[in-house]
């Protein structure tokens, strides 16, 4: 008789309430905060209507929070939108998902962040701006030479960091983003405060106006703008699989974390416009930099990038924490790399998908493409947010007896909302940026050909290697709860 075999390691559910909500917030927040006001101030021309622009966009990011929050606590699993794209549609649905975060999407998000974060580094340290080395052939943004910048290495030593502290463990990642994303909060609350006690704003900056093309296309080219802003609220629900009580923690992580996202946003650039006319707000490329500047000077300017750093660094560890289960999850099922289904035995971390994640992004950075790369899959992430928000009406009919411990408030009306919003952004994309659009499609598809050879090779001659009905299947082994920490 052979030996029993040791189950394999699974995932752990270390992650509390305040562990998620950090998740929502700190991902969310990240750059856009002080620079896409200028975009809106230009599309839509006046403060009332940049505010107004921010509480749509708020209130379609909730609506799609609400949506996922029934979806998050029917389904606790790792992979998020994979999960509810496999069980609403099938496993082919799922895999295309999976396969456009793990090349364009998430690894596009990280690599643009850490950019980002030298950049605001090269406030302080100039250097870093500074061409290490050109490569001379036409691999270039625009079709130029390639120059790679000192800067480029040391955001690339900033993801492989949180790559590490992840690696060690979601208790240790989670910390980390709570201790960041309230420093975070802090820094922004205190620019809001300062902008709003400076002597140089006026209450008569409100009922200025910039030139603004206006109208539904000024206010759809700000909405997107503000929705880039928004984005990140659904990362909490990859990390299912850890959430302590996902029932009652993801719904209220959800919900809590982007509503408190909506308030902090309309707080800072109600202060925004307190200290700059709206024809500044909508010139200035760095807007929150230059209200500090007029509020306080010249050192009012440096704390906006040390605030903007932190914002940063709490969004990378977030994307990079929920980031990595979404390959984990779809190799678990056996369409992807079999190696990335491996849960660390001591660390309980998907550790070779945290690798997989943040050297590829590294690479991204590398090769100065990563804007035009997050550029093509634009079109494909709202077809996923549109598709997993329509999932709830696809499952309700599909497996009524699914165990719901929330209901999405306001069902039908907002999931609807939301599906209509992301079809006309998706819209929009095809219709303004149709040659990023098709080769963002044409990344998708290259996928294809790995989804069929990964169904071929499934044991069981391509059917799943596990239940999809309702609760899942109960032997699950990527999973080890703890009946202290989930009671």
């Amino acid at each position: 008789m052979a030996p029993p075999t040791e189950p394999a390691p699974g995932l752990r559910r270390e992650l509390g309430l305040w562990s998620a909500a950090a998740i929502v917030v700190g991902t969310v927040i990240g750059s856009g905060i002080f620079l896409v006001p200028s975009d809106m101030a230009a599309g839509v021309g006046s403060p009332g209507m940049v505010l107004l622009v921010w509480v749509v966009g708020g209130a379609l990011s909730l609506a799609g929070a609400l949506t996922y929050a029934e979806l998050s606590a029917a389904l606790p699993e790792a992979g998020g939108e994979y999960v509810y794209l496999r069980a609403a549609y099938g496993p082919f649905w799922g895999f295309l998902y999976a396969w456009t975060q793990m090349w364009v999407g998430k690894s596009g998000s990280v690599a643009t962040l850490a950019t980002a974060f030298f950049v605001y580094l090269a406030n302080f340290r100039p250097e870093l701006e500074g061409v290490a080395f050109r490569i001379g052939l036409p691999i270039g943004p625009g079709g130029g030479p390639l120059e790679v910048r000192y800067g480029q290495f040391l955001a690339m030593a900033v993801i492989l960091l949180l790559v590490g502290i992840n690696y060690w463990g979601v208790r240790v990642g989670g910390g980390v983003q709570v201790v960041v994303t309230l420093v975070k909060i802090v820094l922004i609350g205190a620019i809001i405060v300062l902008g709003f006690s400076s002597g140089e704003g006026s209450v008569a900056n409100y009922v200025t106006a910039a030139e603004a093309p206006g109208g539904w296309g000024g206010f759809f080219l700000a909405l997107v703008a503000a929705l880039w802003a928004y984005d990140g609220w659904n990362n909490v629900s990859m990390v299912s699989s850890e959430i302590r009580q996902p029932q009652r923690n993801l719904p209220w992580a959800l919900i809590a974390g982007t509503l408190a996202v909506v308030v902090i946003y309309l707080a800072t650039n109600a202060a925004y416009f307190w200290v700059l006319p709206a024809q500044e707000v909508a010139a200035s490329d760095r807007v929150a930099a230059d209200v500090m500047r007029r509020a306080w000077g010249e050192w009012g300017g440096r704390a906006v990038s040390v605030a903007a750093m932190v914002s940063i660094f709490a969004a990378l560890n977030g994307s990079i924490l929920s980031g990595a289960r979404v390959p984990y999850a779809v190799a678990r099922d056996g369409l992807f790399f079999a190696p990335l289904a491996r849960v660390h035995p001591t660390h309980a971390t998907p550790g070779v998908s945290l690798l997989a994640l943040g050297v590829w992004s590294a690479v991204l950075v590398l090769s100065g493409r990563y804007r035009e790369l997050y550029t093509y899959a634009i079109f494909a992430n709202w077809l996923s947010y549109g598709m997993a928000t329509a999932a709830v009406f696809v499952l309700r009919r599909k497996q009524p007896d699914l165990p719901r411990p929330y209901r999405t408030l306001g069902y039908p009306v907002l999931p609807v909302l939301f599906v209509v919003g992301a079809g006309a952004i998706i819209a929009s994309t095809l219709r303004q940026s149709p040659r990023e659009s098709l080769m963002g499609l044409a990344l998708i598809l290259a996928g294809l050909p790995f989804y069929f050879h990964w169904k071929r090779s499934r044991p069981g001659g391509g059917s799943s290697r596990r239940g999809w009905g309702p609760g899942g299947d109960p032997a699950r082994k990527d999973l080890v709860p703890n009946s202290e920490q989930d009671s």
